[in-house]
């Protein structure tokens, strides 16, 4: 091999230098470094020092981002005509936790001297600095993740994630639409809560509590966590296997408080796919002049005072129970909405009315939460509360002027996305 040792080559004419002949590699010796060639419009990505944190970029570097832990940014480095840069969503996170861009100095991204947030999932970015006048510009913005994605992709309602699930929370209609199946089929089996609205009071002081909206919870093996005593999974027929269509989703409302010596009204149902619930019973009504019936739903209404009957729950029938029987009315009060995992208490001796029966607890949403409990019956010293909006509960009693709604109810759904 021959060695040539040279300070300079230039042309022996002209202003052109070739080196090598058409098909040759020209290669650099390991270890050396070259400057004045300029780049091709290609970065060198660093695969080895994934960034989590904020950092300082390198000219002619690409940088991988991972913003799962938190936001953070990256600071551009002095730019230079021809410096290229460029950055990556490593956990399809930016649009949770979003990373910063950052200008060097009075340096512009775009023409302004601000910095820029990325906040699309699966973004990559690759920067050119082209002058002082527009600093540097963006060449290359792909917000299409090219990720083979094995996992159920949905949008709708409000969307939050715990673990590797999503929640998407609707507390009032809404769709959930479904982008992409799992490539997993039990994955495509949903974990689902759909509470309908409770039942409204019945009228006066002595009239029974509105019956908790129907409660019926599934939770489906792919998505772990501690579900009510309610889960459906074990019968087959509340099992809803989502496909890549759009599912429409009912919220009921609460039913409304009686007025003028009437029943409290039921409460709406609330609907995902093929799970409908049904509203709660009204509670009974206190007339002076003897007592009335509590109505059927979802869970049953309070009867009132003077002996009014109860009102049954889980009507319609479900498998587990969707809620619980109200409770009769006493001479002196009236009785207890059902709730969804136990019944409205018969009513006690006035002053102090009866309880309304116990709702369900889960941790669907990732953290616990209580619906669907019934509303209490009144004794003449029992407040006059309305149910709580996207609880499910029941109205609590009626005062004269005063006559407490039913509260609404809620739906929510769960899957695994990672």
């Amino acid at each position: 091999m021959s060695k040539i040792e040279v300070n300079t080559v230039e042309p022996q004419c002209g202003t052109t230098l070739t080196l090598g002949a058409s098909g040759d590699t020209v290669q650099l010796g390991t270890g050396a470094s070259q400057s004045g060639f300029g780049r091709t419009g290609t970065v060198d990505w660093d695969t080895s020092n994934i960034k989590t944190a904020t950092f300082t970029a390198a000219n002619g570097s690409g940088y991988f981002a991972n913003t799962s832990g938190g936001a953070f940014t990256m600071n551009l480095p002095a730019g230079t005509a021809g410096n290229i840069v460029s950055v990556v969503d490593y956990t399809n996170t930016f649009q949770t936790n979003a990373l910063t861009i950052s200008p060097n100095g009075s340096q512009k991204i775009g023409g302004t001297n601000a910095s820029f947030t990325a906040l699309t999932e699966g973004q990559s970015l690759t920067f050119v600095y082209v002058d002082d006048t527009e600093g540097w510009k963006n060449v290359q913005d792909s917000t299409s993740n090219a990720t083979g994605d094995p996992f159920l992709i949905a949008t709708g309602g409000t969307i939050t994630t715990s673990g590797n699930c999503k929640i998407h929370t609707f507390t009032g209609p809404g769709t959930f639409t479904v982008c992409k199946v799992s490539a997993t089929a039990a994955e495509n089996i949903v974990s689902y809560l759909v509470v309908a609205g409770g039942g409204g009071s019945g009228h006066n002081n002595y009239a029974g509590g509105g019956g908790a909206g129907g409660f019926r919870e599934l939770k489906s093996p792919s998505t772990p966590y501690t579900a009510s005593p309610l889960d459906g999974y074990p019968s087959a027929p509340n099992r809803v296997t989502v496909t890549a269509t759009a599912f429409p989703i009912t919220v009921g409302s609460g039913g409304t408080g009686a007025g003028n010596g009437g029943k409290g009204a039921v409460g709406s149902v609330s609907t995902f796919s093929t799970i409908t619930s049904a509203g709660g019973g009204g509670g009974g009504a206190y007339t002076g002049g003897g007592g009335n019936c509590g109505t059927d739903g979802g869970s049953g209404g309070g009867g009132s005072a003077n002996a009014g009957a109860a009102g049954s729950g889980n009507t319609p029938s479900t498998t587990p129970a969707q809620g619980t029987n109200g409770g009769a009315g006493s001479g002196s009060s009236g009785g207890g909405g059902g709730g969804a995992t136990t019944a409205g208490s018969t009513g006690g001796p006035s002053p102090a009315g009866s309880a309304g029966g116990t709702g369900g607890t889960t941790n669907i949403p990732g953290s616990p939460i209580t619906k669907s409990s019934g509303g209490d019956g009144a004794g003449s010293s029992t407040p006059a509360t309305n149910g709580g909006a996207n609880t499910g509960d029941g109205g609590c009693k009626s005062n004269p002027g005063t006559f407490p709604n039913g509260g609404s109810g809620i739906v929510v759904i769960r899957y695994k996305y990672q």
